[in-house]
């Protein structure tokens, strides 16, 4: 039997990064996304999102990649989001997201990280925080 340790920090945005999620979707939202994930066989240790984007802290599963996740959590989200018109108009996801993998130590950092959004988010911007990211990690083409 197959045994994987991988952690990921998973993050993507709404289209045009406009700020749509509200405070009344948010925690809808995020409790939607875990019962679906579970549903799925994909296993979040932490999530939160503000505004204009979501943070995941996932451990892939043997047959999963990261892509097929994301593109579960990510379509599955948005078309539920639209079918019970929780918002005016149409919601989308930015087609494009970060995944970065965590090491084993530092998992309690990173769900403290992810629990804090709302916080951080006072300090930084989306923008800026993906200019961190890209500063850390050295991503060039990070949008």
């Amino acid at each position: 039997m197959p045994y994987i340790n991988v952690f990921l920090h998973v993050i993507w945005a709404t289209k045009s990064r406009t700020k749509i999620i509200t405070k009344e979707l948010q925690p809808i939202l995020i409790e939607h996304i875990k019962t679906n994930a579970r549903a799925k066989g994909i296993f979040i240790l932490a999530i939160n999102c503000v505004q204009d984007h979501i943070h995941l802290l996932i451990s892939l599963g043997t047959d999963q990649t990261i892509g097929k996740i994301v593109q579960l959590v990510k379509g599955e989200s948005s078309f539920w989001i639209n079918k019970n018109k929780l918002l005016k108009g149409k919601f989308e996801w930015q087609d494009d997201y970060i995944a970065v993998s965590v090491s084993k130590s530092i998992l309690e950092k990173v769900k403290e990280y992810i629990s804090n959004q709302e916080d951080h988010h006072r300090i930084k911007n989306f923008t800026e925080e993906i200019e961190e990211f890209r500063n850390k990690f050295g991503f060039k083409d990070l949008k």
